[in-house]
């Protein structure tokens, strides 16, 4: 896991069934001094209440659709939780 900045959202007119009623959002990952990293990318919200601005911790591969009820997700990123304090 790792820290990332949620810095926008996507809209699909198209996309996986499985992935119906879950929010895209584009995520700009962080080191632990809060500075910029890499390119920004596009995670699953599987909290369901993640927005713009929001500190967050992000969880790659297939861990990153671990949280959710289904299995076998289409995901490469997702958001495991926000960070309210750090």
């Amino acid at each position: 896991m790792y820290l990332g900045k949620v810095i926008g959202s996507i809209v699909c007119t198209q996309k996986d069934p499985q992935l119906h009623g879950l929010k895209l959002l584009i995520v700009q990952r962080h080191s632990d001094q809060f500075q910029p990293v890499g390119n920004p990318f596009v995670a699953i919200d599987t909290v369901g209440q993640s927005g713009t601005g929001d500190f967050v911790y992000i969880a790659k591969s297939r861990e990153s659709a671990f949280p959710l009820a289904k299995e076998m997700v289409p995901s490469d990123a997702g958001i495991l939780g926000i960070i309210d304090d750090y």
